[in-house]
């Protein structure tokens, strides 16, 4: 993880390859939410009741999608997780 000019951006192995998203902190009250540019499209993943990221897309998001996968969305959820 660095900060670049203001910027959170995490790295992710994903299919043997390095790959680096910008991460984007929203609070909302005493609550927060972690907002993952893939592709320059935003994912809010959000911490549920054990601490673990869970990634809130709507199917059509990854079923059609070349760069937003399961397996994307739970490596990028073990990278945050690890935090």
């Amino acid at each position: 993880m660095e900060v670049r000019s203001r910027k959170l951006v995490i790295t992710v192995n994903y299919q043997g390859k390095k790959l680096e998203f910008e991460v984007r902190l929203r609070r909302m009250g005493y609550l927060h939410k972690m907002e993952v540019m893939i592709n320059e499209t935003p994912i809010l993943f959000e911490p549920d009741e054990e601490g673990k990221y869970r990634a809130l897309v709507k199917m059509e998001q990854v079923e059609g999608s070349n760069e937003v996968s399961i397996g994307l969305l739970q490596a990028i959820a073990q990278q945050l997780e690890s935090l």
